[in-house]
């Protein structure tokens, strides 16, 4: 996973109609003022680390161990006041979604999850997304698989031209994926409903 990986708090990667894709930066020690998230989101996790979250419509405490390549749905969910209360900083990728669902897709014969269920893996589905956990081991490839909506791919590895923690904007469409590095090979699909 990405040891040692850091950017500034909150760079944005990119931004379309359909989503805006941040990445942001949870400094150890630092408690965070409270604030909101108004759209639901999809938040993977590039590092382990324990967070605690507060809030104010009298909910209590929470405490959180996230693990490094830890994928979660993140609704909008009142205002919060985070802080990282471990010892090391670690990165989230935020896919905050524009949209409200939509129908879903039709699923054939070559979907990912029909078509290559060893290299793909549901992580969870809603109205809004279907995310899927795509592990690629040295030297391997995906058959043609059908992506039937468009999607964020996140890299939780070097993969190729990609690098760990990049995030790109993905067409529906056919495709394969291949693994051309020494090492295994990891990533997170957001595919996106509506």
């Amino acid at each position: 996973m990405l040891a040692g990986f850091a950017v500034e708090p909150s760079a944005p990667l990119f931004e379309n109609d359909s989503v805006k894709i941040v990445r942001a930066l949870e400094k150890a020690h630092v408690k965070g003022g409270f604030h909101e998230h108004k759209p639901n989101r999809v938040m993977v996790y590039l590092q382990s680390g324990k967070q605690r979250f507060e809030y104010q419509n009298g909910r209590k405490p929470a405490e959180f161990d996230w693990k490094a390549g830890q994928v979660v749905w993140s609704p909008a969910d009142g205002m919060h006041s985070p802080e990282v209360i471990s010892d090391q900083p670690f990165n989230i990728i935020e896919v905050e979604l524009k949209k409200a669902g939509g129908k879903s897709a039709p699923v054939g014969a070559h979907d990912a999850l029909k078509a290559d269920p060893k290299h793909y893996k549901l992580e969870f589905e809603n109205d809004q997304v279907r995310v899927l956990r795509m592990t690629l081991g040295a030297h391997e490839s995906t058959p043609q698989v059908t992506y039937s909506r468009s999607a964020v791919e996140i890299f939780l590895t070097n993969q190729g031209t990609h690098k760990a923690g990049e995030a790109i904007w993905v067409d529906p469409g056919m495709r394969n994926e291949e693994n051309t590095g020494a090492s295994q090979s990891e990533a997170i699909i957001v595919e996106v409903k509506g």
